[in-house]
């Protein structure tokens, strides 16, 4: 089987970093998940088209993460809870 390859954004990098470490391994679950099978999220339309959002629970509450995909990548783009988030996304896109 073939790797795949996970790149992520600057802005998600920094939001990662912040986290707690308990934060941390729930953000890597999802993103286990998003590897295994990247049609989990949901895919956005209009000028997000192309980006997928997949919903979890991190320490309780609900995250969203956003990423793009191919068949040997995945682009971690944008971390964060629902407020302001497809905003930020836009501006960052």
């Amino acid at each position: 089987m073939q790797e795949i390859q996970v790149f992520q954004s600057r802005v998600f990098s920094r939001l990662y970093k912040r986290l707690h470490t308990n934060q941390k391994a729930d953000v890597d679950d999802a993103v286990v998940e998003i590897v295994r099978n990247p049609t989990l999220g949901e895919a956005k339309a209009g000028d997000l088209t192309r980006i997928y959002v997949y919903k979890f629970k991190c320490n309780g509450q609900l995250t969203l993460l956003a990423y793009k995909y191919d068949a040997q990548s995945r682009f971690l783009k944008l971390l964060g809870s629902h407020e302001n988030f497809y905003r930020n996304l836009k501006r960052h896109d």
